[in-house]
């Protein structure tokens, strides 16, 4: 699913393609709790593009920190995961004034935690991502 890169007129196209994103996403989890295989199917998403909070002459610029969606019978569903940023130009998570948020919680760890889910061995992950030495916590304990 792509056309997510709006850079003007984004609260109708993001509303449209937030509404086909649930739509979707809740007909393929649907199919799976009635195959019975929804412990065993997680969907995700995975990237570390984001928007600027604060618009530029064309809209809203490519920033950092973003938020993902994780889906399935497994996951622990119904919390946010790492620390939502202060949403204020210039606040404390703002690395450049114009609403870029620092990121609190890598991409490694978000990855090694669905890696692990996948069967790959604890011992495994720092040679697969090899940053998670710079975090407290290796994965974050989405899934059951």
């Amino acid at each position: 699913m792509g056309g997510f890169d709006t850079h003007t007129n984004q609260l109708t196209q993001q509303d449209s393609l937030f509404n086909d994103l649930n739509q979707s996403l809740n007909a393929f989890y649907q199919a799976t709790v009635e195959m019975g295989v929804a412990p065993g199917v997680t969907a995700f998403t995975l990237s570390d593009f984001g928007r600027t909070y604060s618009p530029n002459s064309t809209g809203t610029d490519h920033a950092w920190g973003s938020h993902h969606l994780v889906m399935g019978g497994a996951v622990k569903g119904g919390d946010f995961y790492g620390t939502f940023p202060t949403l204020a130009v210039n606040g404390p998570d703002d690395a450049t004034g114009q609403g870029r948020w620092v990121p609190t919680t890598s991409l490694d760890q978000y990855a090694a935690t669905l890696a692990q889910w996948f069967g790959v061995a604890a011992s495994d992950l720092p040679a697969i991502f090899p940053n998670l030495v710079n975090f407290a916590s290796p994965t974050l304990g989405i899934m059951g």
